[in-house]
């Protein structure tokens, strides 16, 4: 029997949707200039599809802005009107858990997790900041937990002797989340800081490599007009997330079993990156845009 093409076109379009991997991306975007590059990797990346996009406060550092959560909200907004793309954003929490009684923070954002947690067997996101919208969710419909698949930015890992230790930007915004998300049944693969500290890269070199590219002079402008703008180099952190998760042969990981005061199960950690062949990644990517 044969059959019109046209049926193979259409069987090749159904098959390439259902192959592309579904994520919630939660970021602080306001908060440094990191989030914006590995908001774009994401955005752009044509074999994964971003199902909503939260906004995340950073609400609890002494340099946050009166209102850091719509601060991230807008970027992710203008960030997507940069790229001409169309996916839902919503609001998280304002700040940290609360200190006792109903300790969730109730937001959009922490409703979608769980509205998409109810609806489908496993979900993905993709955490850049504070766990609070995440750990909120779990905590409203502890249910869920088992569900989620958590690739998280933050903490330090002492491979040789196993000791965590939770001192560095993003769990200290909110250290009741991550307790409680470390005592929970949620999946986590975590890039630690100590580990994406190799995403350093300087200015000058940056900007050689994107500054012609339209969506890479508004992520200059972005390092240009932040508080630490005269920066002559930095660490774009959440990238390096991002890229592994994307690209897993970037990253090393290493399953690890935790003490008890942070929870005493497995956790896969990544243990190296390689930071050339992200950035690479990231410049290809960039061009491929620009082209289209």
């Amino acid at each position: 029997m044969r059959y019109p093409v046209l049926f193979f076109v259409l069987l090749g379009m159904l098959f390439g949707h259902a192959q592309k991997r579904q994520v919630i991306v939660d970021a602080d975007t306001g908060n440094e200039v990191d989030d914006l590059y590995a908001l774009v990797r994401i955005l752009l990346e044509p074999k994964v599809e971003v199902t909503a996009l939260n906004a995340a406060h950073w609400q609890t550092s002494h340099w946050a802005e009166p209102r850091s959560m719509e601060n991230s909200h807008r970027l992710n907004q203008q960030l997507l009107g940069e790229l001409g793309l169309e996916v839902k954003t919503l609001r998280g929490a304002m700040a940290r858990m609360y200190d006792w009684g109903d300790r969730a923070q109730h937001s959009a954002a922490a409703y979608e997790i769980i509205k998409q947690a109810k609806a489908n067997e496993q979900i993905t996101i993709l955490a850049l900041g504070a766990l609070t919208n995440v750990a909120s969710a779990v905590l409203i419909e502890p249910e869920i937990a088992k569900k989620l698949n958590v690739y998280w930015l933050g903490t330090t890992m002492d491979f040789n002797s196993g000791v965590l230790k939770r001192n560095d930007f993003n769990p200290m915004m909110d250290p009741f989340a991550l307790d409680y998300l470390l005592d929970s049944e949620v999946k986590l693969s975590i890039m630690p800081v100590s580990v994406a500290v190799a995403m350093e890269i300087a200015y000058k070199d940056l900007s050689r490599e994107i500054g012609n590219y339209d969506i890479g002079r508004f992520l200059l402008k972005r390092w240009d007009g932040h508080l630490d703008g005269s920066r002559k180099s930095r660490v774009l952190w959440d990238l390096a997330l991002v890229a592994a998760y994307i690209n897993p042969n970037f990253a090393e990981t290493e399953r690890i079993t935790t003490s008890r005061d942070s929870g005493k199960r497995p956790i896969t950690f990544y243990k190296s990156i390689d930071a050339n062949a992200i950035y690479q990644d990231f410049y290809t990517t960039l061009l491929s845009f620009e082209k289209e």
